[in-house]
């Protein structure tokens, strides 16, 4: 992790304006850009601070890992006392803005029946969405089809948006290891 923090802290160097003074410099949340919830509101990603969140980028339309990572990160919850749920929020965001518009988010907010209290799912314009990859450590490529190859992987910050733990490990059931953090960071 200290390596990965080390990068943070150099990527967000380059990123200018900060968005937070009081934030942490290797936090995630200091990139200044602005994002679009399901509900279409715009957000900054500082506006995410204040409580730990599993964080992943996914794109609407695929049929393989993003189906997958949504359940894992609805396995990590399911896997939480109700205090603990209570603590933790999700966000997810979308590597395909051309198509993952408000409308479209929320249809998948609804289809697959997730609480809006708890979970987020976003978009931003390209740029936004390639600065944000870079500070989560995540590759994607779209693909002739209209599809994506992409990391698949659950990152969870802690209040402040510095990196905590991840896992890569898709799938019930969750990571051991990443849910011991989780339960770590909760307590």
């Amino acid at each position: 992790m200290k390596n990965l923090s080390v990068k943070i802290i150099l990527l967000l160097a380059c990123i200018v304006p900060m968005a937070s003074a009081s934030l942490p410099v290797d936090s995630i949340w200091q990139l200044n850009a602005t994002v679009v919830q399901q509900n279409g509101k715009p957000t900054t990603l500082a506006s995410l601070a204040g409580k730990p969140r599993l964080v992943s980028m996914f794109y609407s339309s695929c049929p393989y890992m993003c189906p997958l990572i949504i359940d894992t990160a609805s396995a990590v919850q399911h896997g939480l006392t109700k205090q603990e749920r209570a603590k933790l929020g999700i966000a997810l965001i979308s590597i395909d803005p051309k198509h993952d518009s408000p409308e479209v988010l929320q249809s998948l907010m609804q289809k697959r029946r997730l609480d809006d209290q708890s979970w987020m799912l976003v978009s931003a314009d390209d740029r936004t969405v390639r600065q944000i990859a870079a500070l989560l450590g995540v590759r994607y490529r779209e693909l002739e089809g209209g599809g994506f190859n992409h990391t698949s992987v659950l990152i969870l910050v802690d209040a402040d948006g510095r990196i905590v733990a991840r896992t890569e490990k898709m799938g019930i059931p969750v990571d051991k290891e990443f849910m011991t953090a989780v339960h770590a960071l909760l307590r």
